[in-house]
């Protein structure tokens, strides 16, 4: 069975590079072998990222291949947990994790630790070396 992910913003730039160390996690999400769940507004954000990393060229094609993937699934959010305190920005990661029933939220971001400790709704994250470890 595929797992269905959330995969924060800070480990899709580590992903996305041609030699990236853990750009194996890319190719399984390109040949189906990993479901990618997203929002509008995660979009929007990896777009705005990957632009400053990889210029817009590189950054269009990345959100518009995601688009297009028949494993991306695609979900709008109508309740905020507003569960990350540090950094109210990353709750829209947590939104889709549970909206979609994503298996994992991948991130390297400290500010998602906190979730550890919240019982509901259980949101498990995993660091990218560790995702990447599990394929």
């Amino acid at each position: 069975m595929k797992e269905r992910i959330v995969l924060d913003t800070n480990c899709l730039v580590q992903i996305v590079a041609k030699q990236a160390q853990y750009g194996f996690v890319w190719d399984d999400i390109l040949d189906g072998k990993i479901i990618l769940c997203v929002t509008t507004e995660i979009l929007f954000e990896y777009e705005e990222i990957l632009t400053k990393f990889y210029g817009h060229k590189v950054a269009r094609m990345v959100v518009d291949m995601i688009l297009i993937l028949p494993q991306t699934e695609k979900y709008d959010i109508y309740y905020h947990w507003s569960l990350i305190v540090d950094d109210k920005d990353d709750d829209k990661f947590v939104d889709c994790a549970f909206i979609s029933g994503a298996k994992y939220l991948v991130s390297n971001d400290k500010h998602f630790n906190v979730l550890a400790n919240i019982p509901f709704p259980k949101i498990v994250v995993l660091k990218l070396a560790d995702f990447a470890e599990r394929l």
